[in-house]
């Protein structure tokens, strides 16, 4: 008889229940002690690679068995120790390998100062690195196994933590956040099962990490260590962050100078950033991944009482399901909850009457199927005539600075929602993520079907933004819960010169080519420019799991060529990041090429120079990268 891969899988499952439960558990590692002995310059420190249960949802809730580090003496932790220290220190790193059949590659960050990055550990073996960091920097190291299937779960990249180096003289004053993430590898070992992910900050994943607790005017100082080979767009609600330093990121992949303001940064796997922010407004504030399937519920890790099928991760249903309680119930993964008090003594600031007013009504479209469904939102004001974009796509909302805004969200769908004011400085109760947003009694609820809810905010700044659902957003970004939110310092605006490109997901998703529509639409018709007028070009992320879209502006030669030869493409000049004016000194043109991330927005100035076609393409990584979708221009 032949045995399926599921028979095959719960076999596993069986036979590994025993180890599992002997096996010592992994504690969470809040990052706030370095490991080892710093004396006399040199930091020595012994780590130890085993096997444990990690309990990314908690103690209570059931645990995976993966490989984790621990330092000598120690318990396994998830992340691994701390590896920290002052530019110039001596590291001696000894590394045991204690995994019974595996053997270990250890890997330093390149360029560290040592005769050697890596080093390869038999089982039952130890071995040593050393290396002496001149420069202060934040980065990852990491271990992989020979391991194929040993176990049941067979959860890899959990052998990872952060190594930080402080400038010379530096007082350390911040906090170390480190994402891992695992990835069942059964999937990749050909097995036709569902692939399990399990994404965590400091060893949890939400609603279990961390909660940080700030007062209003404080100054937050942050470093991310993206300790997994994936790359993670991260997103903070209601507030602006500096970023005071990119550690491991390829120059071509960077844009501004360290000091720069954003709202979404892309962090590639296996590198770092450093920021910090001020939280000028107290509430409940996320920070969190922006590639929606690293912030949705994994599926359940043991024998708990699992939801109903309509409940799962990416379900729905009309009475609200698993986003009845968005929060707590229809997030995971990698999102952090930041409460920020009122600083004493301070008055509440008085919210202004709003000057202008609009009403958001969801709907969804009937002609569309099921499994690839329209829905959209409808913009009504006083005086005008309904604003539509067409199915699978909202329309803008054009808003002045300056100018306080009342938006009624109407849900006339069958099925919860909320929308999110991405990048627009307001209260955190109208920041749109409900059961957690407000403080206090006041907490923002979901918008159920046929209810409203009206948000009020006063944009502080011209630039471009989005708004977008904060409920189910993998099916309702792909259905078209989404669009740009573009404020200007005067209205009407000049469209003519003013060119909007926001990628977002195919509605039809996996079903059909291309993977991305721009503005709509998956075959974009011819736009016209004219020689020697200025046009800003706004460039808006929004396209679910393709964190590394790449947009390229080419006027002559192979298209394919110019995404690695510079000399083939045109030149713009970038104005802007995430609706945050850039530093005088990075507003010099440049190549017209930008990986385009999720949840981050780009404006770049563009004269063309004379007239004939242009070539605008947005690919996938890769050698000249993958084709995903394009748009022609003539230049008269």
């Amino acid at each position: 008889m032949r045995t399926g891969p599921r028979l095959l899988l719960a076999a596993l499952v069986l036979a590994a229940a025993p180890l599992h439960a002997q096996l010592s558990p992994a504690q969470p590692n809040d990052n706030r002690a370095p490991a080892g002995e710093l004396r006399d310059g040199v930091l020595r420190v012994s780590l130890r690679a085993t096997r444990a249960t990690w309990h990314p949802d908690g103690d209570s809730l059931p645990g995976v068995a993966v490989d984790a580090f621990a330092e000598a003496g120690e318990a396994p932790s998830m992340p691994g120790p701390l590896l920290r220290m002052p530019a110039g220190t001596e590291l001696h790193l000894s590394i045991a390998n204690t995994l019974p059949r595996d053997t270990l590659t250890f890997r330093l960050p390149p360029g560290l100062g040592g005769a050697a990055d890596s080093v390869v550990v038999p089982p039952g073996e130890a071995r040593e690195l050393r290396a002496r960091p001149r420069a202060g920097g934040n980065h990852a190291y990491h271990a992989t196994t020979s391991r194929r299937i040993t176990n049941a779960s067979g959860f890899g990249w959990m052998l990872s933590g952060a190594l930080i180096v402080d400038p010379p003289g530096a007082v350390p004053d911040d906090r170390v956040l480190v994402i891992q993430i695992a990835t069942d590898s059964l999937v990749s070992a050909g097995f036709a099962v569902p692939e399990v992910s399990l994404f965590a900050i400091n060893g949890r994943s939400w609603p279990h990490t961390e909660r940080l607790d700030a007062t209003a005017g404080d100054t937050l100082r942050w470093k991310v260590i993206n300790a997994s080979p994936d790359v993670h767009p991260m997103h903070l609600h209601g507030f602006y962050f500096q970023v005071d330093a990119v550690d491991g990121v390829p120059p071509v992949q960077r844009i501004g100078v360290p000091g720069r303001r954003a709202v979404t940064e892309r962090i590639p796997g296996f590198t770092g950033m450093a920021m910090r922010w001020v939280p000028e407004r107290a509430g409940n504030w996320l920070f969190h991944c922006h590639v929606p399937s690293h912030v949705i519920p994994h599926r359940p890790l043991g024998p708990v009482a699992a939801p109903a099928p309509e409940h799962a991760a990416g379900g729905h249903d009309a009475g609200g399901g698993m986003h009845a309680n968005h929060a707590h119930t229809g997030m995971s993964g990698l999102v952090m909850g930041i409460h920020v008090r009122p600083r004493p003594g301070a008055a509440a600031a008085a919210e202004p009457a709003p000057v202008r007013r609009l009403r958001m009504v969801a709907v969804r479209d009937s002609a569309f199927p099921a499994g690839a469904p329209s829905m959209r939102f409808v913009v009504h004001e006083a005086g005008a005539a309904p604003r539509e974009a067409g199915p699978g796509i909202s329309p803008t909302l054009h808003l002045r600075r300056g100018e306080p805004v009342a938006i009624t969200v109407v849900n006339q769908l069958a099925e919860p929602t909320a929308v999110h004011w991405h990048g627009i400085e307001l209260e955190s109760y109208f920041d749109g993520v409900p059961g957690f947003g407000g403080d206090g009694a006041r907490v923002t609820p979901v918008v159920a079907p046929r209810d409203s809810f009206e948000a009020r905010f006063t944009p502080p700044r011209a630039g471009t933004f989005i708004y977008h659902s904060h409920v189910d957003e993998p099916r309702q970004h792909r259905a078209g819960l989404l669009g740009a939110l573009l404020v200007h310092d005067s209205l009407p605006a000049d469209g003519a010169r003013d060119l909007l490109f926001f990628l977002k997901p195919n509605r039809a998703g996996d079903r059909g080519p291309p993977l991305l529509e721009i503005n709509g639409d998956t075959d974009p018709d011819t736009l016209v420019l004219r020689a020697g007028e200025r046009y800003r070009l706004r460039f808006i992320g929004l396209q679910a799991g393709l964190p590394n879209a790449t947009v390229t502006l080419t006027a002559r030669g192979d298209s394919l060529l110019s995404m690695v030869q510079d000399s083939l493409l045109v030149e713009w000049r970038p104005v802007a990041k995430d609706g945050a004016d850039l530093p005088d000194a990075e507003r010099r043109p440049r190549p017209a090429r930008q990986i385009l991330s999720v949840g981050e927005t780009y404006d770049f100035e563009l004269v063309p120079d004379r007239p004939g076609p242009l070539r605008m393409e947005v690919r996938l990584p890769g050698f000249a990268g993958r084709l995903v979708v394009r748009v022609p221009i003539r230049v008269e």
